[in-house]
């Protein structure tokens, strides 16, 4: 199993013999413009993919599914539907699986518990984007956990630490945790996916496993960067299995 950052949450995981690409944000640096209600007029994404287009095509022509955790354009944007081959398997929750039908795309399977595909097993999970009335605009948003030859690791997607992902981790008990941490927050309510507290929590309630962080320093509203969460890590002695992957980055587990 082997899991790469390209930016923000867009992940490419190998997995049973499969590339997967989940939550692809693939348009250049800028091109989605200014975030609403944030505190400053930057154009997101902050940062360009760590490859050119030529890579990116090359890279997009080995892809086997797509995996959609919800539509918010940081994880499913306009080059992406441009881009991904409208016959490659879309894997997301019922509740946006139509409008990604709208977008062109013909191999959808909506989720609403689990699935086995491929020989790998996939199961939906819920998550918290944010609370009160910040996290009731921010809509439904899911994570996925996959497993294949008794390795299970769970993508948690845009969520807070809250006993709902504490939940998850006890009932499908991955070996690998994947976070978006960076504390994203707007000019009104609290953080809509993890601050540095809550990656800590999340890593003393799930003592045997690895996390990976990610969403981070790629949209201009979070407020934590790399630097910061990783002085988290260390003061609570966690950096051996609590890792910060950077744009590109490629990690490769070992079966626990």
């Amino acid at each position: 199993m082997k899991l790469q950052l390209w930016r923000n949450a867009t992940l490419l995981l190998q997995t049973g013999g499969k590339n997967i690409l989940i939550d692809p944000m693939l348009g250049a640096k800028g091109s989605l413009g200014q975030f609403p209600m944030t505190d400053n007029d930057l154009s997101n994404p902050l940062v360009d993919l760590p490859f050119n287009e030529e890579e990116l095509k090359l890279k997009l022509s080995a892809i086997d599914a797509v995996v959609v955790t919800h539509l918010h354009p940081d994880h499913w944007d306009e080059k992406a539907i441009e881009l991904l081959d409208k016959n490659i398997p879309v894997i997301c929750s019922g509740i946006i699986a139509e409008q990604i039908a709208q977008a062109g795309f013909t191999n959808i399977i909506s989720v609403k518990d689990h699935i086995l595909w491929e020989n790998i097993n996939i199961s939906i999970t819920e998550g918290r984007h944010g609370t009160g009335e910040i996290g009731e605009k921010m809509g439904v948003v899911n994570g996925f956990v996959f497993k294949a030859e008794n390795e299970a690791i769970y993508i948690v997607g845009d969520s807070i630490w809250y006993e709902g992902i504490a939940n998850e981790i006890d009932q499908y008990k991955p070996q690998h945790i994947v976070v978006a941490g960076g504390a994203a927050t707007f000019v009104v309510g609290d953080p809509i996916i993890m601050t540095s507290e809550d990656i800590i929590k999340l890593c003393e309630y799930a003592p045997d496993t690895t996390v990976l962080v990610t969403h981070l320093e790629a949209v201009s509203h979070c407020k934590e960067d790399r630097a910061f969460i990783q002085d988290r890590i260390n003061k609570n002695n966690l950096e051996e299995r609590c890792l910060i992957l950077k744009d590109g980055m490629e990690y490769s587990f070992s079966k626990s």
